[in-house]
């Protein structure tokens, strides 16, 4: 098996840089930098700005909710042309702290390590994460459905189907149950 070699990126040619950020002001950096690269006519030497993230959905009190999480808080991912326009740009931009690199010097990332983060990101939004409240062996209280407001504790969580399977005392008698994701919660007071 042969490896090709790692190219380095030779100047004038477009690369990928990690930038340092405030945390949770990834977004609004993000804007501003495809603005500004719009208004400088600079799109041709910024060309991409990206926030690696994933999608997930959080289960809460039986509800579903759409979360988006960053793989790298505070560090976003930049491919430009570097000359000094465009690293003037990225440093005054507010925010921002600081290339990624040898002493703060904008430090391109090898090819592989651009397809792992990309292969990444593209794999989150792919697939939709769950965040489940709960776990194998808790109790739980049944929200809805006819074991409404049965208590019981969960022996098997099937994410694919988003199901739960939950012992609950039905005539004295510990009964397996199959219930969704909605229909359960960690609230065992209302």
């Amino acid at each position: 098996m042969t490896t090709i070699p790692d190219t380095p990126i030779r100047s004038g040619e477009l690369a990928w840089y990690v930038i340092h950020v405030f945390t949770g002001q990834e977004e609004k950096i993000k804007t501003f930098l495809e603005e500004e690269a719009e208004r400088l006519n600079l799109k041709d030497q910024i060309t991409k700005v990206l926030i690696p993230r994933e999608e997930i959905v959080e289960m809460r009190e039986g509800k579903k909710k759409m979360k988006k999480r960053t793989f790298f808080p505070g560090y976003m991912l930049v491919e430009m042309l570097l000359n000094k326009t465009t690293e003037h740009l990225i440093l005054n931009t507010p925010q921002v702290i600081n290339f990624v690199g040898p002493k703060n010097k904008p430090q391109p990332l090898r090819r592989h390590e651009v397809d792992r983060i990309l292969g990444q990101a593209e794999h989150a939004a792919s697939e939709q994460l769950i965040e489940l409240p709960f776990g194998e062996g808790d109790t739980i209280k049944v929200i809805d459905g006819p074991f409404k407001d049965f208590t019981g504790t969960i022996r098997e969580i099937n994410l694919p189907k988003r199901k739960v399977k939950v012992m609950v005392s039905i005539f004295g008698r510990s009964t397996p149950i199959e219930l969704d994701f909605l229909q359960v919660s960690t609230e065992l007071r209302t």
